[in-house]
């Protein structure tokens, strides 16, 4: 039996199935990113994909759906990041929950500039219906996790948590790679109250 036999169809089915969600995705980011949201239109992103209306809609529910995959791949990017920047943070020895941050917190700005026009897309404010609440749910996910690292120092997780949302969005804008290390330097001297109160007593 010769060993260069066709894949089954079925498998060269799905490759091409996911090709072409691949390639609606690359093109609803330029569409999105030059015309932004609210003008671009679901015949604007086949166009650039090369594909068909009814291809985008066996892939997905429509022009909503493509940005908020977009959206979801993306943070699912920045996790990993952020989760691989903490890990290598531990097993070098890295014991203080702050540089643990403010590694981790490293990684996500890296990622941000790293894929500056997506970023910049999110934060601009036109997105479909409802994203205001997918980026405020985010957010306080992303305080969960922080108040987990800090023992549930809940003034500090709510002092880092708006600074360094704050900061990402001046830096996307900017693209300063400098800005963003000076932020991380500042963020990096914050402590609990109560470590500033023993420190002056003491």
């Amino acid at each position: 039996m010769s060993s260069d036999v066709e894949p089954p169809v079925t498998a060269r089915t799905s490759e091409r199935g996911a090709a072409t969600r691949s390639a609606l995705l690359r093109a609803a980011r330029d569409v999105f990113v030059s015309k932004g949201f609210a003008e671009a239109g679901v015949t604007d992103v086949v166009a650039a994909a090369e594909a068909s209306v009814g291809s985008l809609y066996h892939h997905f529910a429509g022009k909503a759906d493509l940005y908020l995959t977009l959206f979801e791949e993306f943070q699912s990017r920045q996790t990993q990041r952020t989760k691989q920047a903490a890990r290598a943070a531990r097993e070098a020895g890295e014991t203080d929950p702050m540089r643990v941050f403010v590694s981790a917190a490293r990684a996500y700005l890296d990622g941000c500039l790293a894929e500056r026009e997506l970023a910049a897309l999110f934060l601009r404010g036109d997105g479909p219906p409802g994203f205001e609440v997918v980026m405020r749910d985010r957010l306080r996910t992303w305080a969960r996790r922080n108040a987990a690292l800090f023992d549930d120092e809940n003034a500090l997780v709510v002092v880092l948590t708006g600074a360094l949302a704050g900061a990402v969005n001046e830096i996307v804008q900017s693209g300063d790679r400098n800005l963003a290390e000076e932020v991380l330097e500042i963020v990096g001297r914050l402590r609990p109250a109560g470590s500033a109160t023993d420190a002056i007593s003491g």
